[in-house]
C-alpha cells in the first residue's frame, strides 16, 4: 500500500528539474527541456529551471528560444550573474556583439571573479572591433591561466586589429606552442610573419603548417609567394 501510494504521487518540481539536469547533462536536450517545462509549469518562478531550459536550447542552437527564457529568468531573478552570461553567448552566436557586450557587462558587474565572462566579452568586444578593450579582457584570462590557448590565438587577432604586429606574433607564438593543430593560428603567424617583417622562408613554412592542419586559405599564399 505505501508503496504504491509513494509512486502515484506525482513528482515535486525539484525532481523534474534534477531530471531534467540529469538528461541535459547526458546531451538528451529535447527531453530535458520537457522536465524543466514540468517544473516551470508547477512553479512559473523557477529561475534555474528556465535558465536550465535556456542552456538545453542553446545547445540545440535555437538561439532566439533560449533568449526569451534567459529573458524570463532575469526579469524573476535579476542579481543572478549567469542568464545575462548566458543570454550573453546566445548573442554572440547570432553575432549580435552590442547585446551580448551588455549582458557580459551585467554579468561581470554581478560576479567579477568569473574568468569566462572576461573571455566571451572579449571576443564580442572583438566582433565591435574594439581591440584595445578586448586585449585587456584577454590579458585578465591569461593571467588567471596563461595556458589558454583561444584567449593567446584571440588576443592575437586583437593586436593585429590594433596595428601592433609585434605583439601579434608574439602572441600567436604563444598559441601554436600551447596548440599545434590551431591551423588558423599557423596562418595568421605566417601571414604576419611575410607581411609585417617580409620573413618569406619563416612565413611559408608556418602558411605550409598551416594548409597541413586543413587550413585552406593558406593555399593562395603558397601559390603566390612560397613557390620554389
Amino acid at each position: 500500500m505505501f508503496i504504491f501510494l509513494a509512486w502515484s504521487c506525482s513528482p515535486s518540481e525539484q525532481e523534474l528539474f534534477e531530471e531534467g539536469v540529469r538528461l541535459l547533462e547526458s546531451s538528451e536536450y529535447q527531453k530535458s527541456i520537457e522536465y524543466f517545462d514540468r517544473a516551470i509549469e508547477k512553479n512559473p518562478g523557477f529561475t534555474s529551471a528556465l535558465n536550465a531550459k535556456g542552456v538545453a536550447l542553446f545547445q540545440q542552437a535555437k538561439f532566439d528560444e533560449a533568449i526569451v527564457a534567459f529573458t524570463r529568468s532575469i526579469e524573476i531573478e535579476p542579481e543572478s550573474y549567469k542568464p545575462y552570461f548566458n543570454r550573453g553567448n546566445a548573442y554572440l552566436e547570432k553575432k549580435a556583439f552590442k547585446e551580448a557586450l551588455l549582458d557580459y557587462n551585467m554579468a561581470n558587474g554581478l560576479d567579477p571573479q568569473q574568468i569566462d565572462i572576461y573571455y566571451n566579452r572579449g571576443l564580442a568586444l572583438l566582433g565591435l572591433e574594439e581591440y584595445e578593450d578586448a586585449i585587456f579582457d584577454f590579458d585578465v584570462v591569461l593571467q588567471a591561466n596563461p595556458n589558454h590557448a583561444l584567449a593567446q590565438f584571440n588576443k592575437a587577432k586583437s593586436q593585429l586589429g590594433n596595428n601592433d604586429p609585434v605583439g601579434a606574433v608574439e602572441s600567436l607564438f604563444n598559441t601554436v606552442n600551447l596548440d599545434n593543430r590551431n591551423g588558423a593560428a599557423y596562418y595568421l603567424l605566417g601571414v604576419t610573419q611575410m607581411s609585417a617583417f617580409g620573413q618569406k622562408q619563416d612565413g611559408c613554412a608556418n602558411l605550409k603548417m598551416a594548409l597541413g592542419l586543413g587550413f585552406s586559405e593558406a593555399k593562395t599564399w603558397i601559390d603566390d609567394f612560397c613557390a620554389e
